[in-house]
């Protein structure tokens, strides 16, 4: 296989900036590898506490045996949908565990918050920093020094990333993260649309929105829009930390659970006591990561990986950078549309042929990494398999060549578009990203006044009082890390997306996030430097001229020079939002983020 120029290319530009901070981070799980069971090495009060609670045969088994002893780190919770089948996880695992001569225990847990439920509320500004709260729980879960290999228990928008960031940080532990699957299709995605519009134009009552809503998110699993949960499942297959086809299989079935259990006979089979020894610092290498962004650009994902993907990379020691994003999306075709992209939801998608018709179409045109590590081996022909159960017996087969469903799924041939769902923009406001997947072709340039606000609630105030029934940008600062926790602004979708539908050119500019939900309005998001950091978003006034081109990436607030040079960046008062709902608590990670471009965490 022929891999496409750009990719090669890009991928030795970040082999070559990382090559020492790799080289370090290899050579640290190297060193952390030792020889043995872990559990030996302590001293005989350390071992006795951690097996004190254990049955007799796990008990016996890491008193005296030496096979190895699992880490389930769980992101359980029964208020996210998504985690809520991770109840019966442990016991399952412990069970395949027993059945293979090893043993398993729960590590520890991490939170899980839903951004489904904090949206527009106080507590959406703890969420992109519960991210490295997660990787720091996950280390702490960790650090009893009682493992040989580990397996992670996670879903949702931060939880994944968060966990993979402390995973990487024990990156010599054999290691799978295992999904549960998505919630069956509610009510079409296009109808729920439309009742939050009529809600937002005060044409549908509370009630009716509610119903709907309820109708949408229905049961146990992971919401079944491509958001940025959905898009960490994407992202953990074809990065190769998910056994084939595990990613969008629906949950609590025997194919479920037979997909779990070849994940526990993945990790054991590569764990540090056996021969095939294959950690997950090994797997998450520069191939994996550009293969990662390469799945983004082909599905539309989340946005939010821009800042996820940046900091996972640097946690295996790679350096990645938003313009190789920029430089990926010209060359990867979109073969995919799931809503907010399109009409269906990703059991639709994984219906049409799924991961496995996606990686084999990329595969095949020479714009993924084949030759890569994952926990099946070496190579990702594994991963052009789907999964299914012959007699009760786990079997995978490959897969069609032709897509289930042409409206969801696409050939190489026949793509949605030549180019990627992601695009970064530049220009005298800073750095940023916009997800142009689904904007329509009419609105990939925007040139209009600005409309300045601070809080996302005044958009909708200014809705309301009738002054938004025109052409405008909506610039909404002071929602970067610093300022507030850079919350998701996914509540201003409706209102947005009601106006352009009645004909005006509106645009979003922002140092917040939009979330991987962002769809047919234009929204230039996760500028930076942003607004409390005296960014140049701080200096735009309503009345400027601001023009956002997605086709040649740049954004531009149309001031003369000298003017614009000499305005004082704006100054607001935060403090409100820093107390209430724990956030009082986050104080060190406003103060310690870094920029969005390099991933807005505190590591």
């Amino acid at each position: 296989m022929t891999i496409h120029p750009v990719l090669a290319e890009v991928t030795q530009r970040i082999v070559e900036r990382s090559h020492a901070s790799r080289t370090a981070y290899l050579a640290k799980i190297e060193a952390a590898r030792g020889k043995g069971a872990k559990r030996h090495h302590l001293s005989c009060g350390n071992l006795a506490h951690g097996f004190a609670a254990c049955g007799e045969q796990d008990k016996n088994a890491l008193r005296n045996g030496h096979a190895a002893n699992i880490a389930i780190v769980t992101a359980y919770n029964d208020m996210l949908s998504a985690h809520q089948p991770y109840e019966r996880y442990p016991e399952l695992i412990r069970g395949l565990a027993r059945e293979r001569g090893a043993t398993a225990q729960v590590a520890g847990g991490v939170p899980a918050m839903c951004d489904g439920v904090t949206q527009g509320r106080p507590g959406m500004d703890l969420s992109l920093f519960s991210r490295d709260l997660i990787a720091m729980a996950t280390a702490v879960s960790l650090s009893h020094d009682m493992y040989e290999s580990a397996v992670y228990l996670g879903i949702c928008d931060k939880i994944v990333p968060g966990m993979l960031i402390g995973a990487l940080s024990f990156g010599h532990f054999a290691s799978a993260f295992i999904p549960s699957g998505p919630m069956p299709s509610g009510i079409p995605n296009e109808e729920k649309s439309k009742v939050r519009q009529a809600f937002a134009a005060g044409k549908a009552s509370r009630a009716e929105l509610l119903e709907a809503e309820a109708r949408s998110y229905h049961g146990s699993g992971t919401c079944t829009f491509y958001g940025t949960a959905n898009s960490n499942q994407m992202l953990m297959e074809i990065m190769g930390v998910h056994v084939p086809g595990a990613s969008f299989e629906a949950p609590d079935t025997p194919l479920r659970d037979a997909l779990t259990a070849a994940a526990i006979d993945r990790v054991l089979a590569s764990d540090c006591l056996g021969e095939h020894y294959l950690p997950l610092g090994r797997i998450i290498d520069e191939r994996a990561i550009v293969n990662g962004v390469v799945g983004l650009h082909a599905t539309g994902g989340s946005t939010n990986h821009l800042l996820h993907l940046v900091a996972i990379a640097r946690a295996a020691g790679v350096e990645l950078r938003w313009d190789d994003f920029d430089a990926l999306s010209a060359v990867v075709p979109l073969l995919a549309r799931v809503y907010p992209n399109g009409y269906a939801d990703v059991n639709h998608f994984h219906e049409a042929g799924g991961m496995a018709f996606l990686m084999d179409q990329l595969l095949d045109a020479g714009l993924l990494h084949g030759d890569v590590n994952t926990i099946m081996g070496h190579g990702l022909d594994a991963y052009r398999q789907q999964p299914s159960l012959v007699d009760g017996k786990l079997t995978w087969t490959p897969v069609s060549k032709e897509s289930g469903n042409r409206g969801v799924l696409r050939a190489i041939a026949e793509p949605f578009r030549h180019d990627g769902g992601l695009r970064m923009l530049k220009g005298n406001v800073g750095r940023g990203v916009i997800k142009v997947s689904s904007v329509p072709e009419d609105r990939m340039v925007v040139e209009a006044p600005a409309i300045v606000f601070d809080e996302q609630d005044d958009v909708k105030a200014a809705f309301d009082r009738g002054e938004l029934n025109r052409d405008f940008v909506a610039v909404l600062r002071f929602q970067g890390p610093r300022a507030r926790g850079m919350p998701e602004l996914h509540k201003l979708t409706p209102t947005l997306s009601l106006l352009q539908d009645r004909g005006h050119r509106v645009a979003l500019l922002t140092d917040g996030r939009m979330s991987g939900a962002s769809g047919r309005v234009p929204a230039a998001i996760h500028v930076t430097p942003e607004a409390e950091a005296g960014g140049p978003i701080a200096r735009i006034r309503t009345g400027d001229i601001v023009r956002l081109d997605a086709v040649t990436g740049s954004i531009e607030v149309l001031v003369p020079a000298d003017e614009w040079n000499a305005r004082i960046p704006d100054n607001i008062d935060l403090s409100a939002h820093h107390v209430g709902m724990g956030r009082e608590l986050f104080a060190m990670f406003r103060q310690s983020s870094v920029t969005a471009d390099l991933g807005a965490g505190v590591f």
